[in-house]
Order: structure tokens, then C-alpha cells, then sequence
């Protein structure tokens, strides 16, 4: 049984009714997007628990072998080459223990939400596309589709009904542009229904998509 990762919970009433798993970015932890739940507007929503789990450690071949929490190694810059197929299927295992942690709370698949940015955004659709039910979306920024040339062969069919939401900055130095555009046309082309965004920014957030998203959740949730 695979053991539960370090988290940070944040409830936004009692007994709630969603839950968002929102992951983190390669060398942070779960408490680089605490702040969101409060920059979100979510008022008026059913009670929301954000889970923000931490990765575990391991050496990062791209950043000479220096151990920081990562969900997958990465060996070369452009992200496609010698992918950590072993890291992604294992860290794969562990956010599908997350998922079966809120359903045995008494939140069903259909109202959790997977997100993430990164490394994160590149797990939710690792886990979201093999995932054998409905999930309520599956929020992906400035990230990036992993083992893209498995993904249609391993993807579940209830996954088809999740709705994505995919966001990237056009200045990206970090997961380039047309790799972001790669992605969600790869996505499109499996069927899946593809809700894009793009900024005028580089590997971050700004205001403008933190208001895009809430909208979106508002939407995948009501």
C-alpha cells in the first residue's frame, strides 16, 4: 500500500463537498499555492478542501544530481528525451492515493479536482488521463503532456469527460510555448474537451489567469 504523502489541508467551510489536489512545481512543496486559496473567489461555492501535497525527494540530473522534492526526474531540457517513465508511474501511484483518500472521506471522484503547476501540471494529466472515472476537471499550468506517445493507448475512457483547463505564458523559458501547444493539441486529438489559455508571462502565474481559473471552477463544481 502505498504510504500517503505530507500534505497541507485548507477547508474552506465544514463538511466539504470538492476537494482540489493541487500540485507543486519542481524544488517547491505544497506551500508554494496556500496563497491561492485566498486569491481565488470562491464565495458562494460548496465547502472546498484544497489538499496541497509535498513530493517526495530525490537527486535531479538537470540540476547536477541535487536532491529537492520532485515528482519525476528530469535528464534534458527539452522534457520529451529519456522521460523518468519509473518517477512519473510512481508519483502516478501516489496522487491516485490522494484521490482514494477524499472518496473514503465522503467526496466522490466526480467532484475532485486534480491541478497542478509544472512537474504538477504534467501529474495531473499523467494521473488524470489514466484515472477510471469522472473527475471534476483537471486544472494544468504551464506544464506539459508526459509519456505523450503512451497516452492514447493508456488513457481511460471516463477520463474523456473531465474537463481540462490548460493555461500556459507565452515568454515560458522553462516548459516552452509550442511544447504547452504540443500538449493540448495532442489532447484535443484524443477527444478530450480542451478550455486554453495564454498570458503575456513567463513560468508563473499572474492575475488575470488566477481569475480565468476561478471562473472555471466555479463552472466544473456548480
Amino acid at each position: 500500500m502505498t504510504q500517503l504523502l505530507e500534505n497541507i489541508e485548507i477547508e474552506t467551510a465544514p463538511n466539504p463537498e470538492v476537494a482540489i489536489i493541487w500540485l507543486h512545481g519542481l524544488g517547491a512543496d505544497g506551500n508554494d499555492f496556500v496563497p491561492i486559496v485566498r486569491e481565488l473567489d470562491l464565495a458562494g461555492l460548496p465547502g472546498i478542501r484544497f489538499v496541497f501535497p509535498h513530493a517526495r525527494t530525490m537527486p535531479v540530473t538537470i540540476n547536477g544530481g541535487y536532491v529537492m522534492r520532485a515528482w519525476y526526474d528530469i535528464v534534458v531540457t527539452d522534457l520529451t528525451r529519456r522521460e523518468d517513465e519509473t518517477g512519473l508511474r510512481a508519483s502516478q501511484r501516489e496522487v491516485e492515493a490522494l484521490i482514494a483518500r477524499e472518496k473514503a472521506r465522503g467526496i466522490p471522484a466526480s467532484r475532485i479536482i486534480l491541478a497542478g503547476f509544472s512537474q504538477g501540471c504534467a501529474m495531473t494529466l499523467q494521473t488524470g488521463l489514466r484515472h477510471p472515472e469522472k473527475l471534476a476537471g483537471m486544472l494544468c499550468l504551464s506544464g506539459y503532456l508526459p509519456l505523450a506517445s503512451v497516452a492514447g493507448a493508456e488513457r481511460n475512457e471516463a477520463s474523456l469527460q473531465t474537463p481540462v483547463f490548460m493555461a500556459h505564458g507565452r515568454q515560458d523559458p522553462v516548459v516552452p510555448f509550442q511544447r504547452a501547444e504540443q500538449s493540448r493539441d495532442a489532447l484535443q486529438a484524443l477527444g478530450y474537451q480542451v478550455e486554453w489559455h495564454e498570458y503575456q508571462m513567463q513560468h508563473s502565474l499572474c492575475m488575470e489567469e488566477v481569475q480565468d481559473i476561478s471562473g472555471w471552477i466555479r463552472k466544473v463544481i456548480s
